[in-house]
């Protein structure tokens, strides 16, 4: 059973979460968080040390993270650890908006929290790198460029459907999870040319 002093803890952590996806880091306050938690505007500095503290506890707190020795088993087996990566990257996107949003806001505007995202990203980006050089070492995929290739599959998943800006050229609902999940594995083994699907 959580204490007190935990469940306030996630409190502000959700709400942190909340404003900076809504609104940005830089135009949250200490204090809109805590009121957004119904928390005293003490705890944030008592608990986290600052706002910047509290930034890098959300992810902490909400990113799955993925242990890199469980990935060992897909090491030679390059189409099933993309299409378990996918899975995983997919399900987070749809599961948590507004980390994503927080992802995309920050990038976009090459922050100083970068760096906190690039720890918990890069390690899965890299683990896509070698999943791909590994597949064009074994003859299955097929392309000119593995930073080109890693770049427009990062493109495809990471920003899907990031704001409404497309939505006039739109006609489908959104999809499910399935939907989404087999669309993107196909329209990316088709650009790697891989022939050997299921």
């Amino acid at each position: 059973m959580p204490t007190e002093e935990s469940d306030i803890k996630y409190r502000i952590l959700f709400a942190a979460k909340k404003l900076f996806a809504k609104q940005g880091f830089d135009a949250t306050t200490v204090r809109q968080i805590c009121e957004e938690a119904g928390a005293n505007v003490a705890l944030v500095s008592y608990h986290f040390g600052g706002k910047n503290n509290v930034f890098s506890a959300i992810f902490e707190m909400f990113f799955p993270g993925i242990l890199m020795s469980e990935w060992d088993k897909y090491r030679n087996k390059p189409v099933e650890g993309i299409r378990e990566l996918l899975k995983n990257v997919i399900y987070f996107r749809m599961s948590d908006p507004e980390m994503v949003a927080i992802f995309q806001r920050e990038i976009s505007s090459s922050s100083p929290r970068v760096e906190t995202i690039q720890r918990y990203l890069h390690p899965i980006w890299r683990m896509l790198r070698s999943f791909l050089e590994e597949g064009r070492n074994q003859g299955l995929f097929r392309f000119n460029s593995l930073d080109n290739t890693l770049l427009f599959i990062l493109g495809t998943v990471v920003f899907y459907r990031n704001n409404s800006f497309l939505d006039p050229l739109l006609s489908d609902p959104f999809p499910s999870f399935d939907q989404l999940y087999e669309d993107t594995c196909q329209f990316i083994f088709g650009g790697l040319g891989y022939t050997h699907q299921n």
